[in-house]
């Protein structure tokens, strides 16, 4: 795929953000609409996706690889701004939603789109090993620590836990299990037809969770934010892929994965445990709107 084509397929995606921005502004769905279509795409889409991916697909030696260069990546993320956000004296909530921001990606709901228009099927598979495997199980553990430590929470967490019950784990392991059982074509049929919502409903509820007004009171931190996660990052995974998986192909979807914008599952970690949520929703907002330069900017580059 050519960088135009690339920069067709961010765009088109972000009109479905402005869609979901525009619908909120006119008072058809409300931010609050964010939950149950976060629920539907985490119970119903997500699965379904990962699922119909999967288990046709053929598993090659690099799926081992990749998420450990995704944790290698991450721990990398989060110590840098651990240590930034000393620096900079940030309060507790507001340091976790900057630690969370920096971190982690939205491998899922943005990566999982454009690796399928950059690299096709096989780019799609090694996202959701990446995801799955990497981010989220990162995010469920070393993330939900984070943001107890930095934050407020009733009761005792379990990540391990946490990632256990978490249903695009759950569909991932339950695809790599029957990878050698031919599924009903009106069973397989019916779960495409599922994934199919992924992508539109992904987008707009990004677009319902956005607050612009926010942005102007915390564009240093956010700034920083920016650079880590949108050009540190996915330098860190070329250096770090050519050196596990010299001239593997693979190593352009390590790039693009490390250089998502924030995760929107932040978003959520951060209200559980009563973090700077308008910070988590001004890093997303940001980070979003400019990986459409930063990230054919890296593919370039890989």
């Amino acid at each position: 795929m050519s960088i135009g084509e690339l920069l067709r397929v961010i765009v088109g995606m972000l009109a479905l953000v402005a869609l979901g921005t525009f619908l909120r502004t006119i008072g058809l769905l409300k931010a609050d609409d964010t939950r149950p279509i976060n629920n539907i795409l985490i119970y119903v889409g997500l699965p379904a996706l990962i699922f119909t991916t999967v288990q046709p697909a053929p598993v090659s030696g690099d799926l081992v690889e990749i998420p450990l260069v995704a944790w290698g990546i991450t721990l990398a993320a989060v110590a840098v701004a651990w240590l930034l956000a000393r620096a900079l004296k940030l309060p507790g909530p507001t340091a976790g939603a900057f630690i969370l921001c920096a971190a982690f990606g939205n491998t899922g709901y943005i990566g999982y789109p454009l690796a399928t228009a950059l690299l096709g099927e096989t780019g799609l598979v090694r996202a959701i090993f990446y995801d799955v495997f990497g981010t989220v199980a990162a995010v469920l553990t070393v993330g939900i620590l984070v943001a107890g430590q930095m934050g407020e929470h009733e009761g005792r967490i379990n990540p391990l836990r946490e990632l256990l019950t978490f249903p695009p784990f759950i569909a991932l392991l339950a695809a790599l299990a029957l990878r050698s059982v031919a599924v009903p074509i009106a069973v397989s049929d019916w779960l495409t037809a599922l994934s199919k919502i992924v992508v539109p409903l992904i987008m707009m509820s990004v677009g319902l969770s956005l607050k612009p007004h926010s942005v102007r009171d915390r564009m240093g931190g956010v700034a920083t934010v920016s650079i880590i996660k949108l050009l540190v990052l996915p330098l860190l995974a070329l250096a770090l892929g050519g050196l596990v998986m010299p001239g593997s192909d693979a190593v352009r979807l390590l790039v693009l994965q490390a250089g998502m914008p924030s995760m929107m599952l932040s978003l959520v970690i951060g209200m559980r445990f009563k973090l700077d949520v308008d910070f988590i929703a001004s890093a997303i907002l940001v980070t979003t709107v400019a990986s459409v330069l930063t990230v054919p900017l890296m593919q370039l580059l890989a």
